[in-house]
């Protein structure tokens, strides 16, 4: 990874440099929030599916 920083410093293309890696942290960190998402969205999905089983069990009408 230093070599290739380097050889962007070399060429001036330091700017180019900084976008990649501001777009490669935007991105990961866009998968890490989707990623989590879909655990809180899996998590919700239980705990409903759990209000609903509880409900049928305990005959409340809703």
């Amino acid at each position: 990874m230093t070599e290739l920083a380097t050889q962007f410093i070399e060429r001036g293309d330091l700017a180019h440099l900084a976008l990649f890696l501001w777009a490669s942290a935007a991105s990961g960190f866009l998968g890490f929030v989707m990623r989590e998402l879909g655990c809180a969205n899996r998590r919700f999905d239980a705990f409903v599916r759990e209000l609903a089983r509880f409900n049928r069990k305990h005959g409340v009408k809703g």
